[in-house]
């Protein structure tokens, strides 16, 4: 039976049937891959804001300078790399930002603890370097 309210348990069922936790070492594993896929999520989402800058041409924001990222682009070709490699990661982020909405959908509390101090630890390394002043879009609503 699925449960419609958030719940306390180490037996979970996670995003497909055979992701069953039944004891305490498969619960906390089941909870650090959730706190480290919702990290990578925000390292996957500066990595895509970081090459819209690039391709838009803009200079980065001081705080987040990077002499291997300043490269003028030159031609069609490069410019359509850069869209390709944008429209791959903003798939992948979305792909990414569903399943956490999924597995928050689990209803277990700790799982949706997981996966909100795994975002606030991918935000404080990944997203929180100037990127604020910037107007990006965002592929997920739970961004």
């Amino acid at each position: 039976m699925m449960h419609m309210t958030f719940y306390w348990s180490r037996k979970v069922n996670l995003l497909i049937d055979s992701w069953k936790t039944q004891d305490w070492t498969d619960y906390l594993l089941t909870l650090l891959a959730c706190l480290v896929v919702s990290a990578f999520y925000q390292f996957i989402e500066n990595r895509r804001i970081r090459l819209k800058l690039i391709g838009a041409g803009k200079p980065f924001p001081a705080e987040i300078q990077t002499p291997l990222l300043q490269r003028k682009l030159t031609g069609n070709g490069a410019k359509l790399g850069v869209k390709v490699a944008g429209a791959f990661l903003f798939g992948l982020s979305s792909a990414i930002g569903y399943l956490l909405m999924l597995s928050v959908m689990s209803f277990n509390g700790g799982v949706f603890v997981a996966i909100v101090v795994g975002l606030a630890v991918g935000y404080f390394f990944f997203r929180n370097e100037g990127e604020d002043s910037i107007i990006a879009d965002t592929s997920c609503a739970c961004a």
